[in-house]
């Protein structure tokens, strides 16, 4: 089976929250995959790409919520001006702001989907969606990186997105979030400095990322061109046609807003007692 989206289903839905998202809380999208997930994955809804984005947040990951001075680190976050979650599958801390563009394939997760392809799905649309700019991506894990992981995606050793995967109730949610403007190495700073609160050098659980700033960048910096969130919308949506996909942009219906309702009260719920 080819990693092509139209290898998946010859119609994706499209659920564009690039510009709604930030106007609803960052949680919220974790509840819309959620959902997604399930409705996909028992073939009531067509697979469907989200895009989003959200303003200045941290993603945790259920680790990051352990670690020894926890609320240090959160506290610290909060007075850079930072909301903080955490988000219900794994990895690690993540930055969410108005320069990075998060996209999820959601998809149902037959037998033929295996979590390699899943991965290597999304890889292969960005690499397709950058196509035009002649660059070599390379898949592998940046050490020195926050939410390091084996798809790493960079460009001469520069790590500008990560990927993902979520599986649940039949379905898959592929998620990437790609670094298209603003600075990787400031990010990362801000992710080194929660850690330096969070832990002070106790003993930790698990071994947290030693973070690098330099191992870090944006697309915009690595292609020398400014790829805003529309334009980085765009690129998606074209490798989509060319892929010969045809969209739709059904909104929810009501049994998938009911569901929502419920998993966005699940997660709200758990993340005021994780912290």
């Amino acid at each position: 089976m080819s990693e092509t989206l139209s290898s998946i289903s010859k119609q994706w839905r499209l659920l564009d929250h690039s510009t709604l998202g930030l106007h609803f809380p960052p949680l919220d999208s974790f509840a819309y995959d959620d959902t997604l997930c399930a409705f996909v994955g028992r073939g009531y809804s067509m697979p469907t790409i989200r895009p989003w984005v959200h303003h200045q947040t941290i993603v945790l990951g259920i680790q990051d919520s352990r670690l020894p001075y926890i609320n240090n680190g959160i506290q610290h976050l909060h007075s850079a001006g930072y909301e903080v979650i955490v988000r219900n599958s794994g990895g690690l801390a993540v930055v969410l702001d108005p320069g990075i563009l998060n996209v999820s394939l959601i998809m149902e997760g037959n037998q033929s989907i295996s979590i390699d392809f899943g991965y290597d799905l999304m890889y292969r649309f960005i690499q397709k969606a950058l196509s035009p700019y002649k660059v070599n991506i390379e898949a592998r894990e940046i050490i020195g990186s926050y939410c390091p992981g084996s798809y790493d995606l960079s460009i001469n050793g520069k790590k500008f997105a990560g990927i993902s995967q979520r599986r649940i109730r039949g379905g898959v949610a592929v998620q990437i979030y790609l670094c298209l403007t603003g600075s990787g190495e400031d990010r990362a700073r801000l992710i080194r400095s929660f850690y330096e609160h969070a832990v002070k050098q106790s003993p930790t659980k698990f071994t947290y990322p030693d973070i690098n700033p330099a191992t870090m960048a944006s697309l915009s910096s690595l292609l020398n061109d400014e790829i805003d969130i529309t334009k980085g919308l765009h690129l998606l949506l074209e490798t989509m046609l060319q892929e010969n996909v045809s969209i739709s942009t059904a909104a929810f219906s009501q049994e998938e807003h009911a569901w929502f309702s419920e998993q966005q009260a699940r997660l709200r719920k758990r993340n005021e007692k994780v912290l």
